[in-house]
């Protein structure tokens, strides 16, 4: 089975079901089968092929799902990158990924319009120096039925990782990989062929495109796509369309729960209100909970290179356990935490989290070294520190290479992190090391807050609540933390500071 196969066997079983509403387009099944016959038929004749790299450079619309379908139906692989990246980055992709076709949408177009490379430019709406129109290719393309025989085991997808500490690298996925994660969500979420997917996170990542638009593509599922995010659309998307599932970054759910509108919406359609992909304390759990009115927060952890999949803390565990990332793996994986040389570690004791499961990517693209780095065995290694509590729930400490080590002692960044959010008008906060000539690292904090804020309070108030060791050295407000195209708080730019004296 391919992602291919699973379209063309809902447009036979759910012709009249809505597969995609977007931008107040409605398509059925049999429609959007139809358009990606047509679209793949059109790259057929441009000569596109089994095993090319296509990049796809879109945000949220019914084009992405046209091409992402169509560009599988040939047997080539798909590129979907951040609809937030610079032109730099795209570039980057472009070589690095040996793409032979490059599709874009015309509101992302500015940052592509003199891309050299590759030979086949396409982009919605009109031709424009040497750039195809994705429409008019789609309207005057025979629609025959192209059938992609490719096996699970064969090569699917690229998706670049953020690229937080360096230029992004390129996780490779099977079939499998992706199928084996989609198929972990459709049980675990319990989706139908009636439930309607609210996908508002970007498709060029690995949650909303794997474990969501697959999953829903499995059972035959609405997908429900908006090309942006903000807590209006949001809210009305719900309202108007009566979605049954959300994915989102911790950021999108904190961001609604200060939405005025909120409070009189109704969203009692929704039955799996899911988040994931960044760090989130107990205190901020029980704010969304309060302004969603709702019990049914489910917490998803895992990585890009692991489909992603790793553990899942479900709505009912958030009473005593929120903040933590569940005490079990989901469907198709395994989770351990262990020590430098591999071994379990005890329970309080601190390790890292590896995954083992069909999810796993299939490694770095061009980049044996890392591939090979990133694996013990079998289990792949996430960069995780965590530990068991008694009763078997896992706690996130930090991140390996965000660890402090100052005079010999380690020193976890999220811990102060949570402790700082407690303190009243900070709303974002980077804990991070900087160099120091006598202890090797010192801590230094750096946080947003609409108002300024008494240094000495706040250390006072710290001082109170950490451990002496823990309590950073340096302290410095600003008015946003800087962040990459995926939301996530970019902390090398803040060690940059010299050393302390």
């Amino acid at each position: 089975m391919n992602s291919s196969q699973l379209l063309t066997r809902n447009a036979r079983k759910y012709p009249h079901a809505e597969a995609v509403v977007s931008q107040g387009k409605r398509v059925n099944f049999k429609e959007l089968n139809q358009l990606v016959n047509q679209f793949a038929n059109a790259l057929q004749e441009k000569q596109i092929k089994q095993g090319d790299k296509v990049v796809l450079f879109m945000p949220n619309v019914v084009e992405f799902m046209i091409s992402y379908f169509a560009v599988q139906r040939l047997g080539a692989v798909i590129v979907p990158i951040n609809a937030k990246f610079s032109t730099k980055e795209v570039e980057y992709i472009v070589e690095h990924s040996d793409a032979t076709a490059f599709i874009a949408h015309e509101l992302l177009f500015p940052v592509v319009e003199k891309l050299q490379n590759p030979g086949l430019l396409i982009k919605t709406g009109a031709e424009e120096d040497g750039w195809l129109s994705f429409e008019q290719l789609v309207a005057t393309s025979k629609d025959n039925e192209i059938n992609c025989s490719l096996k699970e085991d064969d090569e699917s997808t690229i998706l670049y990782t953020s690229g937080t500490t360096g230029n992004p690298k390129g996780v490779l996925f099977s079939y499998r990989n992706i199928l084996t994660v989609a198929q972990m969500i459709c049980v675990e979420m319990e989706m139908k062929p009636e439930s309607r997917l609210l996908l508002m996170m970007p498709l060029s990542h690995s949650a909303p495109l794997h474990l969501f638009l697959m999953a829903g593509m499995i059972v035959g599922a609405t997908a429900v796509l908006t090309p942006t995010f903000t807590p209006d659309l949001f809210i009305d998307t719900v309202v108007e369309e009566k979605t049954t599932h959300f994915f989102g970054a911790p950021v999108a759910y904190l961001l609604t729960a200060q939405n005025q509108k909120l409070s009189d919406a109704d969203l009692s359609s929704m039955k799996w209100w899911v988040y994931g992909g960044a760090p989130v304390s107990k205190k901020e759990i029980e704010f969304i909970q309060q302004a969603f009115k709702t019990d049914n927060l489910v917490c998803v952890y895992g990585l890009t290179e692991a489909g992603p999949s790793g553990s899942i803390l479900m709505a009912h565990e958030h009473e005593n356990k929120a903040g933590s990332i569940g005490h079990r793996s989901p469907l198709h994986t395994e989770l351990r935490i262990v020590n430098d040389i591999g071994e379990d570690v005890a329970v309080g004791e601190v390790g890292e989290i590896v995954l083992l499961g069909e999810g796993n990517m299939l490694g770095y693209y061009k980049n044996e070294e890392a591939t090979k780095a990133a694996f013990i065995g079998d289990w792949l290694k996430t960069g995780d520190l965590a530990k068991f509590d008694e009763d078997g729930y896992i706690w996130v400490v930090d991140r390996k290479k965000d660890l402090i080590i100052s005079g010999g002692v380690n020193i976890y960044p999220k811990e102060i992190e949570e402790q700082i959010l407690q303190y009243a008008g900070i709303h974002e906060v980077a804990v991070v090391g900087v160099p120091h000539p006598e202890w090797g690292e010192t801590v230094k904090v750096v946080f947003a807050s609409a108002e300024q804020v008494d240094v000495e309070d706040l250390k006072s108030y710290l001082t109170e609540h950490l451990a002496k060791f823990k309590v950073p050295r340096l302290f410095e407000q600003v008015e946003a933390l800087p962040r990459n195209a995926s939301g996530k708080i970019l902390k090398q730019p803040l060690r940059n500071v010299g050393v302390v004296q």
